[in-house]
């Protein structure tokens, strides 16, 4: 799970986006098939519906779809921990396609891009759907690459993630060594196959033996079964600690991970697989150790000012996963009409991978 808790406020004040989400929406006429939700459950509240498309105001792009990633976020706003679904919603929060209009000309119509957070499933409609309209401050070029659609939807929400976290909150450098704990989700394969790319040593770890080999596929140096108390091992083989470690499964083991750190070292803390978002009794001095810093990235920075996508590495990635120097973390593909059926493999923990939906 990724962190979306700063958006969570604006979800109080949910429009009515399939209907009116701008002002200048296009005639009821034109419409195209979405997901909706309606009201909180299994995947079965998933309705594909045909709903209005929306034209992009002055800030926004207008995109055809053509294939979208899954992720931990929508399970939880279709199961509505995400705050009360007080009006229809249609979930998604990443996609790849071609854009279909920019009034402000920045994107030529046909232009391959990516998409990812904007308020999409949260103030807008989300991406899962044959178009989608977000804005221009979220949306990345991908000319000049030939990587299919399906392989595209599996880069731009894990691989955005992992760029703001060990780039920008932990300022990675070749040569260093990152732990990844919680290797085994889509985010936390991508980490190990970026920090690779990037010259780090990773050691990574997992709950299950058998999830082993894939993580060493993706690039692992070594491999941890974690049993919650790993931070001893993980010293033994770095003898002064990680560099830097980025947390996926969040506060049940941050205690332990801070632990493994090298003076001056530090943590990111992206997921909460393990509970919820705080620490009980938490002690600056003894709990923290001299030095060590900690952070948590959000995913909803991406496209805000203090985190512009100018300069994201998905065009280099799309093109070293396409030449093979990069493995692809996608793990299985699904029609537009199997997204229930994908939405279940999901909340069962056993994709090892990304999963993704093409159009």
């Amino acid at each position: 799970m990724l962190i979306f808790f700063q958006i969570r406020a604006a979800d109080s004040a949910h429009i009515s986006l399939i209907t009116n989400g701008s002002s200048n929406h296009v005639p009821e006429e034109t419409t195209m098939k979405a997901y909706v939700i309606e009201q909180p459950g299994g995947p079965q509240v998933l309705q594909l519906r045909d709903i209005p498309s929306l034209e992009p105001t002055s800030d926004e792009v207008q995109i055809h779809v053509r294939a979208f990633g899954l992720n931990r976020a929508e399970t939880y706003l279709r199961a509505g921990k995400m705050g009360e679904i007080t009006a229809p919603r249609v979930p998604g929060i990443e996609a790849v396609g071609e854009v279909i209009h920019d009034p402000a000309g920045v994107f030529r119509p046909g232009q391959r891009v990516a998409t990812a957070m904007g308020g999409m499933q949260f103030i807008r409609n989300g991406s899962y759907a044959e178009q989608v309209t977000v804005l221009r401050s979220n949306v990345v070029s991908l000319d000049g690459t030939s990587l299919s659609w399906e392989e595209l939807a599996a880069l731009p929400q894990a691989y955005l993630t992992v760029w703001g976290a060990l780039d920008k909150s932990l300022a990675i450098q070749a040569g260093q060594t990152l732990l990844v704990r919680g290797a085994t989700t889509s985010v936390g394969l991508a980490a190990i196959t970026y920090a690779k790319a990037r010259g780090l040593t990773v050691i990574a770890t997992t709950r299950t033996a058998a999830n082993s080999q894939r993580l060493r596929e993706m690039g692992a140096d070594e491999v941890i079964i974690d049993n919650g108390d790993i931070a001893q091992r993980v010293r033994d083989i770095t003898h002064h600690g990680v560099d830097a470690a980025l947390e996926i499964i969040g506060t049940a083991t941050l205690r332990d991970t801070i632990k493994t750190l090298r003076p001056f070292g530090a943590v990111s803390v992206i997921g909460l697989l393990g509970g919820p978002p705080v620490l009980e009794q938490f002690h600056l001095m003894q709990d923290l150790p001299a030095g060590i810093r900690l952070n948590f990235f959000p995913s909803g920075l991406f496209g805000t000012p203090a985190l512009p996508l100018q300069g994201t590495p998905l065009p280099w990635l799309a093109k070293e996963v396409a030449a093979g120097s990069i493995p692809s973390i996608r793990s299985q593909t699904f029609a537009f009409d199997e997204v229930p059926k994908a939405h279940r493999l999901m909340e069962s923990d056993r994709a090892l991978g990304k999963l993704v939906v093409l159009l």
